[in-house]
C-alpha cells in the first residue's frame, strides 16, 4: 500500500512540475542557430504568464533570437548545451525599439545605453519574481556595443527596469553589447555564479537596492567588469544601496579568452580606450543618487584597472567596507577615490560627499606607478573618514625617458573621473589631496626596480595618522611630501621619527 501511495504521489508531482514547464520547442522554436526563434520563445513566455507563471525551458540547441520580453513570475532555464543567440538584424527586422525616455534623449543626464531597456536581447520592465537560470549560454553576437542608435539594433543582452525579486544564476555570457547586464531600479537582486566574457560593460547595477553579487568571473577588456551606478535614468535620483559583492574575479584579457581558457593579452593595442584594458570593479561614473551601505570582499583583479570609488554628479558615497582583495598587473591606480564636480544631471544638483570608507587586507603586485593611488576631493569639498589597513603594494617603475614627472597635479574638477586624466603623479605610492580624517595602519608601499619620486604626497589634508607604514625610499627622494597639512601623526613608521605636528605649510620627511 505504501509503495502504491509513493508511486501515486510521484505521478502527481511529475504532473504538477511538467504543467509549469514550457518547452520552447513545443511552441515552434527550432534551435538550429538559423531560424529566428524569438516569436516562439515569447509565445511560451506569454502562455506561462497567462497560466500564472512557470519555467520556460530551453533544451540543448542554439536559439537565434531578437527581443525576448520577460513577464512576472517567469523563469527562463537554459539547459546544458542551450544557447540564446542574439541574431543579426535584417533590414527593418530586429530588436525592439528603444522606448522614449525624456531623461535619456540627451547626454545631459547619462549615456544612451543607460537610458533605454527595450532595445535588448532579453528585457523586462515593472516585473516581479523573475529569474534566468541554468548552465547554458547567452551569446550577444548580433548586439552592438555602440550608441546611440535606432531600431532594429539591440545593444544589451539583459536589461531590467523597475523590477523586484530577480535571480540571475549559473549561465555564461559571451559578448553582451553595451551591457551584458543592465539592472536599473531593481530591488532584491541576486546574481550568482555567472561567467561573463564581454566586449563592453559586464554587470551594471544602477539605482538598485538589496543586491547580492557572488561567485562571478567577469572579463571585460573594453569597459568595466562590475560597475555600480546611480544615474538619473528613472527621472529622479535614487541611491544604489545595501549591496554585497563577494568571491568575484574581474579581468581585462582579450575578448573571448576567458571562455576559451587562453587568457590572451594580444589585443591590448585594439582596446577602444587608449588608456588600456578596463575590467575592474567601479562605483560611478553616473552618480546622481549616490552609493550607500556596500561591502566588497574576497575578490581578485588581474590585468585590469584598479578599484575605483567615484561620486562626481552630486550623490553621497558613504559607508563602504572593502576587504580581502588581491590585484595583479594593474594598469592604473590600485585605489582611486574621487569626489568630483562633473555634475552631469539636473541643473540644481550640488557637489556630493565621499565619506566613511574602510579598505582592509589587500595585496597588490605589479601596479602601474605612473598614477599612484589617488584619493582626491576638491577644494572646499573634502573626502572624509578613510581607513586603509593591512595593505601591501608593489609598483612597477615608470619609463624615465618618456614619462615626465610634473611639479603639480591639476584639479580637473569637471573632467571625466579616471586616474590617467590627472597625468603622471609626482609620488609613486599615494597622492592624497583634500582629505579630512584619514588613517593608514600596517601599510607597505614599494617599487620593483628604480624610482625617483616620494612615496606619498599629502596636499590640503586635515588630520591623518600613519601607523606602522613602511615606504621604500627612492634614492635621495623623501618618503613623504606634505603641503598645507594639519594634525599629522607618524607612529612606528620605518625610517621616520614618531611625531605629531599641528600644522605644516610645506615640508618633506
Amino acid at each position: 500500500m505504501k509503495t502504491l501511495y509513493a508511486l501515486f504521489l510521484t505521478i502527481i508531482l511529475t504532473i504538477d512540475i511538467s504543467a509549469n514547464r514550457y518547452n520552447v520547442a513545443d511552441f515552434g522554436a527550432r534551435g538550429d542557430g538559423k531560424t529566428i526563434d524569438s516569436d516562439a520563445i515569447n509565445k511560451a513566455i506569454e502562455t506561462a504568464s497567462q497560466a500564472g507563471g512557470g519555467t520556460v525551458y530551453f533544451p540543448a540547441g542554439t536559439y537565434a533570437s531578437y527581443s525576448i520580453r520577460l513577464k512576472s513570475h517567469i523563469s527562463l532555464y537554459l539547459d546544458q548545451g542551450a544557447t540564446i543567440l542574439a541574431a543579426d538584424p535584417q533590414g527593418e527586422t530586429g530588436y525592439d525599439a528603444p522606448e522614449p525616455n525624456k531623461w535619456g534623449d540627451s547626454l545631459h543626464y547619462q549615456d544612451f545605453g543607460h537610458s533605454h531597456w527595450h532595445n535588448s536581447l532579453i528585457w523586462g520592465e515593472d516585473l516581479v519574481n523573475i529569474s534566468i537560470l541554468g548552465p547554458g549560454t547567452i551569446y550577444g553576437k548580433g548586439l552592438t556595443r555602440e550608441g546611440p542608435h535606432r531600431s532594429p539594433i539591440g545593444n544589451k543582452a539583459i536589461a531590467l527596469k523597475n523590477c523586484r525579486n530577480v535571480i540571475l544564476k549559473d549561465f555564461t555570457m559571451l559578448y553582451g553589447g553595451h551591457f551584458a547586464i543592465l539592472a536599473t531600479g531593481v530591488d532584491n537582486l541576486t546574481i550568482d555564479n555567472l561567467k561573463i566574457d564581454t566586449n563592453r560593460d559586464g554587470i551594471d547595477v544602477d539605482c538598485c537596492k538589496n543586491v547580492r553579487i557572488s561567485n562571478c568571473t567577469i572579463n571585460s577588456p573594453w569597459d568595466d567588469a562590475l560597475c555600480l551606478k546611480s544615474s538619473y535614468a528613472l527621472g529622479y535620483a535614487r541611491a544604489t544601496e545595501n549591496v554585497t559583492i563577494t568571491n568575484c574575479q574581474v579581468t581585462g584579457f582579450d575578448r573571448g579568452s576567458l571562455i576559451d581558457g587562453t587568457y590572451r593579452k594580444n589585443e591590448g593595442h585594439l582596446v577602444p580606450d587608449h588608456e588600456g584594458p578596463t575590467g575592474r570593479i567601479k562605483f560611478g561614473t553616473e552618480s546622481n543618487g549616490g552609493f550607500k551601505k556596500i561591502t566588497i570582499s574576497n575578490c581578485i583583479f588581474q590585468h585590469c584597472r584598479g578599484l575605483a570609488l567615484e561620486t562626481v554628479d552630486g550623490g553621497l558615497l558613504e559607508d563602504i567596507a572593502i576587504s580581502n582583495l588581491v590585484m595583479n598587473d594593474i594598469i592604473n591606480s590600485p585605489f582611486f577615490l574621487r569626489l568630483g564636480g562633473r555634475m552631469r544631471g539636473p541643473a540644481d544638483a550640488t557637489i556630493g560627499e565621499l565619506r566613511r570608507v574602510s579598505i582592509d587586507n589587500v595585496v597588490i603586485y605589479n601596479a602601474d606607478s605612473r598614477f599612484s593611488s589617488i584619493i582626491s576631493g576638491l577644494p572646499g569639498h573634502d573626502i572624509e573618514d578613510i581607513r586603509l589597513s593591512n595593505i601591501s603594494i608593489w609598483y612597477k617603475p615608470i619609463n624615465s625617458e618618456t614619462d615626465k614627472i610634473p611639479e603639480s597635479v591639476p584639479e580637473y574638477e569637471k573632467a571625466y573621473p579616471e586616474p590617467q586624466k590627472f597625468g603622471i603623479i609626482p609620488a609613486y605610492g599615494f597622492f592624497i589631496r583634500h582629505v579630512k580624517n584619514m588613517e593608514m595602519n600596517n601599510v607597505k608601499v614599494g617599487f620593483l626596480e628604480t624610482e625617483t619620486r616620494p612615496a606619498m604626497m599629502l596636499i590640503d589634508v586635515k588630520g591623518i595618522e600613519l601607523r606602522n607604514v613602511e615606504m621604500m625610499r627612492a634614492g635621495t627622494a623623501p618618503l613623504i611630501s606634505a603641503e598645507k597639512v594639519t594634525d599629522l601623526m607618524l607612529k612606528d613608521c620605518k625610517g621616520l621619527k614618531n611625531i605629531i605636528l599641528n600644522e605644516i605649510t610645506k615640508q618633506t620627511y
